[in-house]
Parts: C-alpha cells; sequence; structure tokens
C-alpha cells in the first residue's frame, strides 16, 4: 500500500525531528528530492518520497536503534 499524503515541510521536519528551516535548508541545498506537488507556491512531498529518502540518506538517525 502507498501513502499519497502530501507533506509540508513542517511533516517532513517532525518526521526527521528537525526544524522546519532545516528542511528548507536541505531543499535550498539540493539535499531533499524535488517536491511531489506545488500548490500556490508551496512544496508538498508524498510520505512515500519523504520516507524512501530518509532512508538512504547518509546519517540518517531514525534508522538507528
Amino acid at each position: 500500500m502507498t501513502d499519497k499524503r502530501l507533506w509540508s515541510y513542517k511533516e517532513i521536519a517532525a518526521h526527521i525531528r528537525v526544524q522546519p528551516d532545516t528542511v528548507r535548508s536541505y531543499r535550498k541545498h539540493g539535499l531533499l528530492p524535488p517536491p511531489d506537488h506545488v500548490e500556490n507556491g508551496k512544496p508538498y512531498w508524498y510520505a512515500d518520497t519523504v520516507r524512501a529518502w530518509v532512508a538512504q540518506r547518509p546519517g540518517n538517525r531514525s534508522n538507528r536503534g
């Protein structure tokens, strides 16, 4: 089953336990995948897109323990 909920910076930040500004910085520096959807100029990512990105991130904290 796929998770097609759209996440903003806020949901991504909560998922990886950082501040939303940190996620914005990741995008600015090309470290975040391209958004799956843009609405009124705001980017959104599918939860599955974020989880796949998190799984392959170097130094991923959520894969530990």
